[in-house]
């Protein structure tokens, strides 16, 4: 293309793959495991799991996206984190951010995924705690930002800084923002990891991973890895993932405003003591809170009707769940609790339902939940109806909150 066209635009202008003969206009699915060689067994691809016509248009707009050298898809967020993980030598050491996703520390602790590695973990969640880990020698630094599901962000720029000192690659876990808010790579780090699942395919119809990096000579490194071991993302994935980015630029900014909105609700609710959102923009689409209660959080969630339990996020549908019974189960309590993972902390992911829908649904669930573990304790009416399936909103309701940086609430 060229133009220098913005996210937006570039998205839905895919980049042809080169002798498709009808010029399609929406990218073919290639869905073969084999393609003819001419007879000295030459081609430009020969076999799915080494190449894909349907795969290759994916990867040239995620680089795009990332700012990136070049970019992989792999079978599954966990698959692109295997990865990376493993570019770590057998004695080498791998520091880990405080704020770590369930599975991902499931594959470092539990799966055995880098074995004759040193894994040191962060304290906190600050620059501080993180070059207290590093100290002066590492090989990789793997980080979330912001972290799940507590939302905490980093100074990648500074970060990277770091651990280059200490002769180590930085690794940024960017699911909860993608490449349209947030580009680690640009920010000085060397690879940047997304689960392809969430914000990227936005339906929660696909199970995707994705790994970009600046320097070509990692990204060689990661494809042959790839190749050998068989984690490519399929044909019909990799179709669905590019007509999920098609809208990216368009489902993200109103499932951010409808998060921006729940934070809100949720800090003017009595039963909240706390709620966790990135201060500073970007804020992304997901907003997680504390009530102090594990039943009644956990009664929240049978009594919400807009959001949908499930162990995900970032898809057109709004979803909650409890991170310590789902996403972070692996982590034994004791550990989930030194990283702030109590069994009271709820997440919600905001899709693009109407704000005064979803609104209308938390106060409703949370009256309802009180009245459920506090029978004794008075609730106040909620006005206005979550509407049923192929249905109108009945009444309209606003809900005006305090911030959600409030806090310790009693």
């Amino acid at each position: 293309m060229s133009l220098d066209p913005t996210i937006a635009t570039r998205l839905v202008h895919r980049p042809p793959i080169p002798g498709e003969p009808a010029r399609a206009a929406s990218t073919p699915i290639y869905q073969t495991a084999t393609f003819a060689l001419d007879p000295g067994g030459k081609g430009r691809w020969d076999y799915t799991r080494s190449g894909n016509p349907t795969r290759d248009v994916l990867e040239e707009q995620l680089a795009w996206l990332d700012g990136a050298t070049g970019s992989l898809a792999y079978a599954s967020g966990m698959a692109a984190l295997a990865a990376v993980v493993r570019l770590v030598p057998p004695g080498g050491r791998l520091v880990t951010g405080h704020g770590l996703y369930g599975g991902t520390w499931r594959l470092l602790h539990q799966a055995g995924a880098v074995p004759g590695v040193e894994i040191a973990a962060a304290r906190g969640d600050g620059l501080a705690e993180l070059a207290e880990a590093i100290g002066d020698r590492a090989d990789l630094v793997l980080v979330e930002s912001p972290s799940n599901p507590r939302l905490t962000t980093v100074d990648v720029t500074a970060l990277a800084e770091t651990a280059h000192r200490a002769g180590a690659l930085l690794a940024v876990d960017n699911s909860l923002l993608s490449p349209f808010w947030q580009r680690p790579l640009e920010l000085g780090a060397d690879l940047a990891v997304q689960s392809g699942t969430k914000l990227l395919g936005g339906h929660s119809d696909l199970t995707a991973g994705v790994v970009s990096a600046r320097d070509a000579g990692l990204l060689r490194r990661l494809a042959f890895r790839r190749n050998a071991e068989g984690t490519a993302l399929a044909p019909f994935e990799a179709w669905l993932l590019l007509r999920g980015l098609d809208t990216l630029a368009v489902r993200l900014p109103r499932q951010a405003s409808n998060a921006d909105a729940l934070a809100r609700r949720l800090a003017a609710e009595p039963a909240v003591r706390r709620v966790h959102r990135p201060a500073a923009e970007p804020r992304g689409t997901v907003v997680s809170f504390e009530t102090g209660d594990a039943a009644l959080s956990a009664s929240f969630l049978r009594h919400a009707e807009l959001f949908r339990p499930g162990v995900s996020f970032g898809g057109v549908t709004s979803s909650a769940c409890l991170p310590a019974s789902t996403s972070h189960a692996a982590i034994p309590p004791s550990e989930r609790a030194r990283r702030g993972v109590p069994d009271d902390l709820v997440r919600l992911s905001a899709g693009i339902e109407d704000a005064a829908d979803l609104a209308i649904d938390v106060a409703r669930a949370f009256a309802r939940a009180q009245r459920e573990t506090a029978p004794g304790l008075a609730t106040r009416e909620v006005r206005g109806t979550v509407p049923a399936a192929g249905m109108r909103r009945t009444q309209e309701a606003t809900y005006e909150g305090a911030s959600c940086a409030r806090e310790g609430r009693p």
